[in-house]
């Protein structure tokens, strides 16, 4: 039985048709969200999910959205006394604090996907790289791991779940702007993953020169289907093999995240890995 179920007979009718039976769930903690008018069914619903969802501790409620400068919502909380949770994803685990850090775990199969393409010995750099949902599986495939990332709490966390997962080894972790590229080093990368921040995209064309000629980039954006379209044209016009273009789950009416599977135009020094099925 869903959300919506569970409340029936609960909350007035007309109001539940407007709750969303969707949540997010990072480690112990539920994330919720609702439209200002029904807050106050907040502590009925937080309740809710505690008695469908073994494990979880926290319910915390949207209040805010995403913010630009750090990449985190804020979020008021309706049962339980922390927003630090250790996340597990696929075998490895994320310590981290949601007041302080972006974390979506919808994007698990896809870190997946992407992580699977990387064979050891590869170099390869990933901005805005938060607490290392992507770092973390580069690294412990053998690769050698530049992570840059400006938010200080989520490069903290970075930190941490080097450590956790035993790959602190194999990452050169920076607390920096990613568009900084004094941080970058003189030699190039066999491979970028870019989960870039919504209304930053000229992130990529900043990063092209540190890719090796027959390097990859896993670039993400913010688009309609339409500008998703005719950005494909415009990559396949400057240069780039177009080796995948995927949704990656909406974001807002017509707007989704999408990526973008980019093969640099020349000949590669190594093979690097281009495609694979989603986990």
């Amino acid at each position: 039985m869903g959300l919506k179920e569970r409340l029936f007979g609960i909350i007035p009718e007309e109001d539940r048709r407007r709750i969303s039976p969707h949540f997010d769930v990072i480690g112990d903690i539920a994330i919720i969200a609702l439209p200002g008018d029904l807050n106050g069914y907040a502590p009925v619903i937080a309740e809710t999910i505690k008695s469908q969802r073994y494990g979880i501790r926290t319910v915390l409620c949207k209040v805010e959205k995403v913010r630009e400068d750090c990449r985190t919502a804020r979020y008021e909380i309706i049962t339980g006394d922390t927003t630090i949770t250790t996340h597990h994803e696929y075998g490895f685990s994320y310590r981290l604090d949601l007041g302080t850090v972006f974390f979506n775990p919808r994007l698990a199969s896809e870190r997946r996907r992407v992580t699977s393409l990387v064979q050891a010995g590869e170099r390869v750099l990933v901005p805005f790289c938060g607490a290392g949902p992507f770092v973390i599986p580069v690294a412990a495939r053998g690769a050698s791991v530049m992570a840059v990332e400006q938010n200080p709490d989520a490069y903290h966390w970075l930190l941490e779940n080097m450590r956790l997962n035993r790959c602190a080894g194999r990452v050169t972790a920076v607390c920096g702007d990613a568009f900084d590229t004094a941080l970058l080093p003189s030699e190039p990368f066999d491979r970028a993953i870019i989960p870039t921040p919504y209304g930053m995209d000229e992130i990529l064309g900043v990063l092209v020169p540190y890719v090796r000629p027959g390097g990859m980039f896993h670039f993400y954006t913010f688009k309609n289907r339409k500008q998703s379209e005719e950005m494909e044209r415009t990559f396949k016009g400057t240069g780039y093999h177009v080796v995948t273009r995927r949704q990656c789950g909406n974001v807002a009416p017509s707007v989704s995240r999408w990526v973008f599977d980019l093969k640099k135009a020349g000949h590669p020094g190594r093979v690097v890995g281009t495609s694979a099925n989603p986990g």
